[in-house]
């Protein structure tokens, strides 16, 4: 199928399906963007994780045409929410090239509410809560929950919850995760899980709690808080503590190999922010990161000069597969940007530095509105630091240029 008859398609579904229903289901909205994107990647010339690319195989151009959609239409009691994405991407590497068609359902719920405070809900679902801009330690789902990255589109994870509401302070939802979703990883770390939810707020203050628990594994126990200090300034905090399946284990030898845990130890991450909204709409986020999986300096560089050693592809891409979803311990993440309620468009500065080893990143996106239903967009990625440092061991740099067009 190519890709314009999958948009035409999702598009249609959105104004057709709903009005051949029946028993008062009506659509109540449908939106949606299509985007058409340039891609540039300078690979990091002398990468030890990624030697000739012949590894991970990483895109050095690639042009994309992506949609993505959303559909609600609902009766008495009953509501269906859905995000179709289809995409259509072609990418060209010193390696070899790619095209590749798909087609997904990122999101979808069916809701049903089943009575004044109880709710029942199935579908594919966003499980990720918190403020955080870096990384979300009090989720178990989304500890990268991609707040850093514009241009990323984040799939749900495949639940059945219910949900009680006994008043506007109060959540309780009980939930059991079928699988990861869109991409789930073989085999699913997730799969036939339980998730606790409790979330608590008041006018000036918001919390939760999170507890989940996947087979033959130690359960994730999460916390998430804020508080809003004053109109301008608000704090927050998130902890997260867990095991990790399939963790590579890196002793600060390099003489030993790399060895890979069915389950790790138990460890804590940690994130403390805030975030300052000046008189303009503008705001600036700070953001520390405890991040207990990670790996001390001296683990750090004895993982890339294991990787440098390694006498085959395997060695090199068990360091890549496996390693923690970050490498370091402590991080610092600042973020500055516009206003987004502004018509005209929205900018957005970032700054990441990884204390154990010394690297950085930085980072811009801007969109600029052309008119009412186009704007145009990039997005720049500057890694500081040589090939044995996290943000810079595979790529140089990276530059992303396209144009977005709203729908209806």
């Amino acid at each position: 199928m190519s890709w314009r008859s999958a948009v035409l398609g999702a598009a249609l579904l959105g104004l057709v399906a709903p009005t051949a229903a029946e028993d008062g289901v009506r659509l109540t909205r449908w939106d949606g963007a299509v985007y058409g994107y340039l891609d540039s990647n300078t690979l990091r010339a002398g990468s030890v994780l990624n030697p000739g690319n012949r590894v991970a195989r990483l895109s050095q151009r690639s042009a994309t045409l992506e949609g993505r959609f959303n559909v609600k239409a609902e009766s008495d009691g009953l509501r269906l929410t859905l995000r179709p994405i289809v995409l259509e991407q072609q990418a060209h590497s010193a390696v070899g090239d790619e095209t590749r068609y798909e087609g997904y359902l990122s999101q979808w719920q069916l809701r049903l509410s089943a009575g004044e405070h109880w709710g029942l809900a199935a579908g594919r679902d966003l499980l990720n809560w918190g403020p955080a801009q870096f990384r979300s330690p009090a989720s178990p789902f989304y500890f990268d929950s991609g707040r850093s990255n514009p241009m990323r589109e984040l799939s749900g994870i495949d639940v059945v919850k219910v949900s009680w509401t006994p008043d506007r302070q109060t959540a309780l939802h009980l939930a059991r995760v079928t699988g990861s979703g869109h991409m789930a990883p073989d085999p699913d770390p997730w799969r036939n899980s339980w998730l606790l939810k409790l979330d608590r707020r008041g006018e000036e203050w918001a919390t939760g709690l999170a507890l989940a628990q996947a087979p033959g594994r130690l359960p994730f126990l999460g916390a998430h808080g804020q508080v809003t200090v004053s109109d301008a300034l608000l704090l927050y905090a998130e902890v997260g503590s867990s095991t990790r399946a399939r963790a590579l284990q890196s002793p600060a030898d390099a003489e030993q190999p790399f060895t890979v845990a069915t389950e790790s130890p138990r460890r804590t991450n940690v994130l403390a922010g805030a975030a300052y909204t000046f008189e303009s709409g503008r705001s600036f986020y700070t953001e520390y990161l405890y991040h207990g999986h990670g790996f001390t300096a001296p683990e750090e560089r004895a993982y890339f000069a294991r990787a440098a050693n390694a006498v085959t592809p395997e060695v090199a891409g068990l360091a890549l597969g496996a390693a923690p979803p970050l490498l370091g311990r402590h991080y610092l993440h600042l973020v500055w940007q516009s206003n987004m309620m502004e018509d005209g468009g929205y900018w957005r500065l970032m700054l990441t530095h990884n204390f154990t080893d010394g690297g950085s990143e930085v980072a811009g996106y801007d969109e600029v509105a052309l008119n009412r239903r186009v704007a145009a967009f990039v997005l720049g990625v500057l890694p500081l630091g040589g090939a044995r440092q996290e943000f810079s061991a595979l790529f140089s740099r990276s530059f992303t240029i396209g144009l977005k067009i709203f729908l209806p």
